[in-house]
């Protein structure tokens, strides 16, 4: 913004050099026996707990396709490390390292250290460590490889899902979506305020995916669309899904803004982060335990049947589901 008159234009913000960007992202952090070396080496040495394996997974946020641009730096900062967290939930995984790579069209200092912390405050709550990374100069994006460990012989994944099955999802899909429709709308309200929260910061569901690996036939996490993500377990399993519309979890909220397009919000929209799995029936116990332990609901919404069909329906009628679905590469992809 330009000055006004009779107004003295401040400093232009601060830049940083590349060792200036490393000091700002590099944590504080105790000693860790599971880290020899963290950053400051040309790789981090890593000791990974006996009797675990590791689960490892890269995502990226852009600016422009994951995020709109002016987006407040810290929030950036915590979805880089957030989405990246979910795929280890969805694999039953306990997050323990991180490391990211940084492109910035100008590394400004108070915008590196609102994004810092968003970063850094996210994998001290979840006890991940970030040991390496890389800095450029470029459009604004940041790649985070996050790294989990399971017990040897049991990640969750997305092939196990049997015919009687029940068909499961965390919390309240279609929530961020809405948010991220709401970001440069003038309404604020609890709502609005609410569903903007739920895309700016999401919640990775790491004690719901701990505790739901050895009930889970399949799981992931809801970063595309409830329905394309559950299409993905029916054809990872080799199975067919019977859903109910009228049994999902839809917020207050999103039916108070989004009105009738709540439902579509819920099937199609991207970036809840929730976790979708299928269990046996008679884990129902089980998982209702999980859910009140965890602090989020866990709907029931359809069951697992054989062949290769997913089909929604309402009140006994199909329901087609809206296009709409997140694809980086168009339909084909």
């Amino acid at each position: 913004m330009a000055a006004g008159p009779g107004q003295v234009p401040g400093p232009p913000p601060a830049l940083l050099t590349e060792a200036g960007i490393i000091a700002a992202l590099t944590p504080a952090l105790p000693g860790r026996p599971d880290i020899r070396l963290g950053i400051g080496d040309d790789g981090a040495v890593l000791r990974p707990s006996p009797g675990t394996e590791l689960v490892v997974v890269t995502d990226a946020v852009v600016e422009g396709t994951h995020f709109p641009a002016g987006i407040p730096a810290r929030a950036i900062g915590h979805r880089a490390l957030a989405v990246n967290l979910s795929d280890l939930a969805a694999m039953g995984a306990t997050p323990r390292w991180a490391t990211l790579a940084l492109s910035l069209p100008a590394p400004q200092s108070g915008w590196l250290r609102e994004f810092a912390a968003g970063l850094l405050e996210l994998a001290a709550a979840t006890g991940t460590a970030l040991v390496g990374g890389d800095t450029v100069t470029g459009p604004l994006f940041a790649t985070v490889t996050a790294i989990g460990e399971v017990p040897a012989g049991q990640p969750a994944g997305r092939r196990g899902a049997r015919p009687g099955d029940g068909v499961f999802v965390t919390g309240t899909p279609g929530d961020a979506v809405q948010g991220r429709l709401l970001l440069e709308s003038a309404r604020h309200d609890a709502a609005a305020d609410y569903l903007r929260s739920r895309f700016l910061h999401p919640e990775a569901r790491l004690a719901a995916g701990r505790a739901l690996r050895p009930l889970a036939s399949a799981m992931l996490d809801v970063s595309d669309g409830l329905d394309q993500d559950l299409r993905r377990i029916a054809a990872a399993s080799a199975v067919g899904l019977q859903l109910d519309v009228n049994a999902l979890p839809l917020s207050p909220q999103l039916r108070d803004v989004a009105g009738p397009d709540a439902v579509a919000r819920a099937l199609t929209g991207g970036d809840d982060y929730e976790l979708a799995f299928t269990a046996p029936a008679e884990e129902a116990a089980p998982i209702a335990a999980i859910a009140a332990a965890a602090g989020c609901a866990i709907t029931r919404i359809g069951t697992v049947v054989a062949g290769s069909a997913v089909r929604w329906h309402d009140g006994g009628r199909e329901y087609p589901v809206p296009a709409g679905a997140w694809q980086h590469f168009g339909a084909g992809a």
